[in-house]
């Protein structure tokens, strides 16, 4: 196993990783700012009522894109369990 392997392994999980996280805190970001400008306009500033909704914003896209998740996880995985024999030599 190559250094060049070894770093075509790792930024391929960065990059997983990346797309798995990205709608998740997309969308954590979306809620949190516009809870943040109601939050503005109406002059409450209360720490907890931008939770919930980030909360259940969350649990949507995690209902909602969870399965192409748990494809892209297993996608990858079965092509790094495949690529063993590549990789060792």
């Amino acid at each position: 196993m190559t250094p060049d392997d070894v770093m075509q392994v790792g930024n391929n999980a960065m990059w997983i990783a990346i797309l798995l996280a990205a709608p998740i805190l997309l969308t954590a970001l979306a809620i949190g700012v516009a809870i943040g400008m109601v939050q503005a306009a109406t002059q409450i500033q209360e720490m907890t009522l931008s939770f919930i909704p980030k909360l259940l914003g969350v649990i949507g896209v995690l209902v909602l894109a969870g399965p192409w998740m748990l494809a892209v996880v297993l996608d990858w995985f079965r092509e790094l369990i495949l690529d063993i024999p590549m990789l060792l030599g």
